[in-house]
């Protein structure tokens, strides 16, 4: 049976983090902070009326550029590996209005007017005397000196509050810091997880794999009605915001574990009533699903972020005796082809 697709309960303004680039939209031209232009590695679009996010990202975006255009700060070249802007990371609760921002620069000072110290206290000053709905969780500037044109901290400095901000999902808080994974929208989330939840079903005294777990959404969503739930996760700080997720939501049948999933199952001794799967976009490696599907579980769950995997996955699982009994999309990404599926998989005698 498919269920159609559910749509977002908002459809602008549902994003709860960007990660904006500092560039010039022309070779030479004036600093431009916004998103790459479509095909290009080096031209960079001023965003100043994204509907995609709330207006307080763009109230600091729009700050933040003038600021430093007016203090004619060099951004950073990615060919020259020269200069000093490279991203703002922003970053909003939905439910609490929090607000995270971090400034990604380099450590090259030259070519400054002033003193870095000075110039990033006067973005702090400018960014608080901002009028925003939400209110600042924390002000982070962040030292990044990678060849690569990535996001990442080699040191993080807290200018004001602190470097994490919560969040809630269907009564459960999640502690967010500025590289947390978590579903970019997060009232689509709660629909995603909700459907989620209808298809598990009863899950009293079983034990429950929430494998590819990321920062253990579903686990602490299944814990309260299971006798034990298990995540496996590659990504080392997913598992640990895990674990203490779980703890600030008083949940103590809950098991992370860091490490490829392939490698992973070898290692637990405990053996699953269900299983739920949410892998990255690339699906599940067909060595790991072989051991997936070994378990022998009547029923699982499949939540996909990219359809054409999941049609492939299906393949082989449907090889080995599982059928789908319910399928349904959730618009988790209003105004791009974008789409999560989340099936209902049954085994056949």
């Amino acid at each position: 049976v498919f269920e159609g697709i559910k749509g977002s309960p908002i459809h602008e303004g549902y994003r709860n983090k960007m990660e904006f680039s500092f560039g010039d939209e022309y070779k030479d031209g004036p600093l431009a902070l916004g998103m790459h232009k479509r095909g290009s590695f080096h031209d960079v679009v001023n965003v100043d009326h994204c509907k995609i996010v709330h207006e307080d990202f763009t109230k600091i975006l729009t700050a933040t550029r003038e600021y430093f255009a007016e203090k004619k700060v060099p951004f950073y070249k990615k060919l020259k590996h020269e200069g000093f802007l490279r991203h703002l990371l922003v970053r909003r609760a939905v439910k609490t209005g929090e607000i995270l921002v971090a400034l990604v620069t380099s450590t090259q000072t030259e070519g400054l007017n002033e003193s870095e110290e000075m110039l990033i206290r006067g973005w702090k000053e400018t960014l608080l005397g901002l009028d925003l709905e939400g209110s600042y969780a924390g002000i982070l500037q962040i030292h990044n000196d990678s060849l690569a044109d990535v996001v990442q901290s080699d040191e993080t400095l807290v200018l004001y509050g602190q470097a994490y901000f919560y969040e809630e999902l269907l009564g459960l808080k999640f502690k967010i810091s500025p590289f947390s994974f978590f579903q970019t929208n997060s009232l689509g989330a709660e629909v995603l997880y909700e459907t989620a939840r209808g298809y598990v079903g009863d899950t009293r005294d079983k034990v429950v794999f929430d494998l590819y777990s990321g920062t253990g959404t579903i686990a602490q969503m299944l814990a309260p009605v299971a006798k034990k739930v298990i995540g496996v996760e590659i990504v080392e700080e997913a598992v640990k915001a895990a674990g203490e997720n779980a703890k600030l939501n008083g949940l103590t049948n809950c098991e992370f574990i860091a490490g490829d999933v392939l490698k992973m199952l070898d290692t637990i001794s405990d053996r699953p009533d269900f299983i739920v799967l949410d892998p990255p976009r690339d699906g599940i490696h067909p060595k790991a699903l072989k051991k997936i599907i070994d378990y022998g579980v009547d029923r699982m769950i499949y939540i996909s972020c990219k359809p054409t995997s999941l049609a492939r996955d299906l393949e082989m699982l449907q090889g080995y005796g599982y059928r789908v009994e319910r399928a349904c999309c959730v618009d988790m990404f209003p105004w791009s082809a974008n789409v999560e599926t989340v099936c209902l998989l049954n085994r056949e005698n």
